[in-house]
């Protein structure tokens, strides 16, 4: 599937502003004032777990920070934050980083063919900040920590093998990874505020122990080419290797990636906008970006985490804004797909479908308290799109 570029509309309400071709280039679009409905229609009131969803779903709580997970002896860790799912069998697992400083590391929880919870356990321990991070097509996590000079980390989902550390993959702030299996590289971003957009291109592709970080270069437009260029120090020091590269793009505060059909995507939060690479024609565009919003509501403010379902639809975690998570459809619609109540003082982590994609799971990663301590991940179940 091609995604269309996703400025040229945007569907709220029920009312649509749609600008197409060279017309809305570079053009600002008016949000209509009432919040949008989307693929899913309105949403509802709030559920028993505080959560508006749309017609025909429900939510459940999986987990709670520093309380056991049901039906196991585990205590969930503080700061859930970033996540993915893995077949198990006929059931399932989803993996959760932990965003505490020290301590951090990643967790999981087991689940049966009916999404009976059948078993906890720790899986990446005494590492900093693990914020988000992605999954690779051999079905390991890679966690990844956002501090200065951080490391990517490979874990096992299944808490099997011990957990290495990923050194020729950079030292940096990082956040987030996705694969691409086409080209045979992992696309990285750095959560700084003149962070850049990284892929790294193992010397073995399936084996992350040694390979060559690439930095992209590009002008300073939100549109045009791109190239790679080599990091010539991954380590970062005593140069950050974000100062490396004479002509590497500067983003601000690249949080979320997501990699499906030749295109990456990819947010960053100090602009609130998501990129779009499109990877067979070299080329980048905005995908979506709110200060184009003249007049009205934004449809979603606080971009962070990102994942794809298999309709191509794009979910997006809000960090703030109206603690929501939005979807932006193959047919250019934005519009918010859940919301949380009563949590301003949190922000929406790790969402990730489970293998049927008939379940959504998430973290609000502070909960009603503010507090890392008080983190809560969800499952959403319901009839998606295919």
């Amino acid at each position: 599937m091609e995604r269309r570029n996703l400025l040229r509309a945007a569907v709220l309400g029920g009312s649509a502003a749609v600008f197409g071709g060279t017309l809305w280039r570079g053009a600002a679009y008016a949000a209509p004032a009432q919040p949008g409905t989307g693929p899913y229609g309105a949403l509802g009131s709030p559920d028993a777990n505080g959560i508006r969803l749309p017609g025909g779903f429900t939510s459940r709580v999986i987990a709670r920070s520093g309380q056991t997970v049901s039906g196991t002896s585990y205590t969930w860790h503080n700061a859930p934050d970033g996540g993915a799912c893995y077949a198990d069998g006929s059931g399932w697992i989803y993996v959760s980083n932990s965003e505490i400083n020290p301590s951090g590391g990643a967790s999981a929880v087991k689940f049966s063919s009916t999404g009976a919870i059948t078993a906890a356990y720790r899986v990446l321990s005494n590492t900093r900040q693990n914020c988000a991070g992605g999954k690779t097509p051999w079905n390991t996590w890679l966690s990844c920590e956002e501090v200065s000079l951080g490391y990517v980390y490979e874990t096992d989902p299944w808490g099997t093998n011990a957990a290495v550390r990923r050194d020729a993959m950079g030292r940096f702030k990082h956040e987030a990874a996705a694969a691409d299996p086409v080209r045979k590289v992992i696309y990285l971003t750095e959560d700084e505020s003149d962070g850049r957009f990284y892929r790294f291109v193992p010397s073995t592709w399936g084996n992350l122990s040694s390979g060559t970080l690439q930095v992209m270069v590009a002008g300073s437009a939100t549109s045009g080419s791109f190239t790679w260029a080599n990091v010539p120090d991954p380590d970062g020091s005593p140069t950050a290797t974000r100062s490396q590269v004479s002509g590497s793009k500067s983003f601000n505060g690249g949080e979320g990636c997501h990699y499906a059909d030749d295109t990456v995507w990819f947010t960053t939060k100090g602009d609130n906008r998501v990129w779009q690479l499109n990877l067979t024609s070299n080329t980048y565009e905005l995908a979506y970006d709110d200060s184009l919003v003249t007049s009205g509501t934004a449809p979603l403010t606080g971009v962070d985490n990102i994942t794809g379902a298999s309709s191509g639809d794009l979910f997006v975690a809000e960090d703030g804004g109206n603690m929501e998570i939005c979807v932006i459809t193959p047919d250019d619609v934005i519009a918010p797909f859940l919301r949380i109540d009563g949590q301003s003082g949190s922000e929406i982590t790790g969402p990730a479908f489970s293998p049927d994609g008939s379940r959504l799971y998430f973290s609000s990663q502070r909960g009603t308290t503010g507090s890392s301590s008080g983190g809560i991940t969800y499952e959403v179940k319901g009839p998606f799109r295919a």
